[in-house]
């Protein structure tokens, strides 16, 4: 009688080495995040610059203000402060869509152990956890990013002319000390959590959903779920934005009796409000929208199929 066969059709996540699979949905989300950043910086750019000028001072177009940026600086200052922008997704970057898939793996490891199913309540609080983490760990390198594409909107004779993302954080710390590292860490949290609330948990649903109700391929369901993310974490999170680019940019928009124009988030929240209406928070909405959208897209489709490449689908 012929023995039975041993099971060799192992997937392929059981033929890696246990820590180099945990390591795996970092160094995937690290290279996924630093290829989306390259793309949209000068949309980010864009959108820092507006979020940076107050209603009083006249609507400016996303065109307009890059015209007027590439005409003063040149075409490379729309790169302005990409070094922070790649620093950041090798810290924040990495730790939420690392973190966010160790928590959905594990989820969905203890799902199948108890015969259920992962619920998207189950998903959002995997993104809010992780975009927490991640944000709080993050913050400095947030700052330098602010202060660094904030920089060409100073006089030419004031400007701080940061070399690197390491020489602002090194400036930064020494002039304000190294909390000042962490200002506006309370509304980044917040913007952190409510963005993968919008991205992470929007894009695992969508894409559990999209495989149930349609017969699309992966790339495409990978694709559309990632674009529906990019517009909920967009919505979701631009008031936050809002405040933690005005916090993290406070030096430079000091009032002259000395004191910081916002004494915090509630703060920031109530002046805008009170001074520029609370539609303020999404006038920018589309310029934020076209930085979300292609870095969610980007950057989630290219983490998925690198994921499904290693480990194998899930």
């Amino acid at each position: 009688m012929q023995e039975p066969k041993l099971e060799l059709e192992d997937s392929a996540s059981t033929r890696v080495n246990p820590f180099v699979k945990a390591c795996i949905p970092f160094a995937v989300a690290c290279g996924a995040g630093m290829v989306a950043t390259v793309c949209i910086q000068p949309i980010d750019t864009v959108k820092v610059r507006m979020q940076l000028t107050d209603q009083s001072s006249g609507k400016a177009s996303p065109w307009s203000i890059a015209r007027t940026m590439v005409r003063r600086d040149g075409p490379l200052c729309l790169y302005q402060g990409l070094s922070a922008g790649l620093l950041r997704q090798l810290v924040y970057g990495t730790l939420r869509l690392g973190l966010f898939s160790t928590f959905e793996q594990r989820l969905e490891r203890r799902s199948r152990e108890e015969g259920t199913s992962v619920g998207f309540l189950a998903r959002a609080a995997a993104g809010l956890g992780a975009g927490a983490l991640a944000a709080f760990i993050g913050n400095p390198t947030e700052v330098a990013l602010i202060r660094m594409q904030a920089d060409g909107m100073r006089p030419i004779q004031e400007r701080r002319n940061y070399s690197s993302a390491f020489n602002a954080l090194w400036r930064i710390a020494r002039h304000g000390g190294p909390l000042s590292l962490w200002n506006g860490a309370t509304p980044t949290i917040v913007r952190a959590m409510s963005t993968n609330f919008g991205q992470l948990a929007f894009f695992s649903e969508s894409k559990h959903q999209i495989q149930k109700h349609s017969q699309m391929s992966r790339q495409k369901r990978t694709a559309l779920a990632a674009f529906i993310a990019g517009f909920a974490g967009a919505f979701i999170s631009l008031p936050f934005d809002l405040v933690k680019t005005r916090l993290q940019n406070q030096s430079m928009a000091g009032s002259s009796s000395g004191l910081p124009m916002y004494s915090g988030t509630f703060d920031c929240f109530a002046k805008v409000v009170r001074k520029e209406g609370f539609l303020r928070f999404y006038r920018d909405f589309w310029p934020y929208f076209m930085r979300i959208a292609p870095h969610s897209t980007i950057a989630l489709f290219l983490a998925d199929w690198m994921n499904s490449l290693i480990l194998g689908p899930r």
